[in-house]
């Protein structure tokens, strides 16, 4: 074999690893709640189907029960040579962050955590302002200057809603009173409806007429809740003011399904912060909650996003700021 060629064997070579490595198909693995809890992992899907839909490739999925499927569950995909493999969730960090120091020519991505390593990407959203905005949307909406809020998991993540919420109804309404609790101390906090609205009832029995769930699943018991009692519910995540139309005052949605569709389509490795001004969170208002939102607290709410984008409003982050500390 002449040395040239050997020089055309091995650019062929390199040509087919790398035809392989294109043909890859990229994973997801859903955090608990399951990929239909229509909330935050739901939007995960959905930004995976429109990527489906828009290349006609498929992908791999797995939804964990417990918390301890998290990486036996990235492994399998990474045996498999998926890639990029997409994480849902604060919770599968710590197994990103070992597999994707084992699998460094994979890509990794994660969604609610920051991973330090080559060949992961990181998306994290400032919820702090989105949930700001919906709570001055609860003070202004409230006819009695009592809001709540019902958390899912109790973890410094949701107490950065909470925060965000807070800073807004006392923005709107400085006399404003926020009642709050969370759901529990594991994973399945994220999907009990029927603690969701226990917690709701037991808030709007204390004078609450609107209240914010950052529960996941558990979000849905809360909505009901509002239902049956003749309040208001604010969603989270996905937009799910369609839920119960008309006593869903709004929702705070977080562009979870750009940031996996994104992924999917073109790995960036590092951290991608998103909030107002990215578009990276906000609050929904469709035909659903058009009749509860005024346009004088639309012009109010859209003036507070435009001041905290311009950074005349500064809203304080739980879990950078030594704020709103519980």
């Amino acid at each position: 074999m002449t040395l040239k060629s050997a020089f055309r064997l091995t650019a062929l070579a390199f040509a087919v690893l790398g035809s392989q490595a294109l043909l890859a198909e990229p994973a997801v693995v859903f955090d608990m709640g399951g990929k239909f809890d229509k909330s935050f992992n739901e939007a995960a899907y959905n930004g995976m189907e429109k990527w489906k839909k828009e290349t006609g490739k498929k992908y791999l999925e797995f939804e964990i029960s417990n918390e301890s499927q998290r990486e036996q569950a990235l492994r399998r995909m990474a045996e498999k040579g998926a890639s990029p493999i997409i994480g849902i969730g604060f919770g599968q960090a710590s197994a990103i962050e070992k597999l994707a120091k084992e699998f460094p020519k994979l890509q990794f991505a994660i969604i609610d955590m920051v991973v330090n390593q080559p060949n992961v990407e990181s998306v994290v959203f400032k919820e702090q302002e989105g949930s700001f905005l919906v709570g001055a949307m609860a003070a202004m909406a409230s006819k009695t200057g009592k809001v709540g809020f019902v958390g899912g998991m109790d973890i410094p993540l949701i107490r950065k809603f909470q925060c965000g919420y807070e800073q807004g109804a006392k923005y709107a309404n400085p006399k404003a009173e926020v009642f709050a609790n969370m759901t529990g101390t594991t994973g399945a906090a994220w999907n009990d409806p029927a603690r969701g609205g226990e917690l709701a009832k037991a808030q709007f029995a204390k004078g609450a007429d609107v209240v914010f769930a950052a529960a996941g699943g558990t979000g849905i018991g809360v909505y009901q809740a509002a239902k049956d009692s003749k309040k208001l519910a604010i969603g989270v995540d996905s937009n799910q003011n369609h839920l119960q139309s008309g006593t869903m005052l709004t929702s705070m949605v977080k562009g979870v399904d750009v940031a996996v569709y994104n992924a999917a389509k073109g790995h960036k490795p590092g951290v991608t912060v998103l909030g107002l001004k990215e578009n990276g969170v906000g609050y929904a208002l469709d035909s659903h909650n058009a009749s509860l939102v005024s346009a004088d607290m639309k012009k109010k709410v859209d003036a507070m996003k435009a001041d905290i984008i311009s950074g005349k409003i500064k809203v304080a982050d739980y879990m950078a700021d030594n704020a709103c500390k519980y």
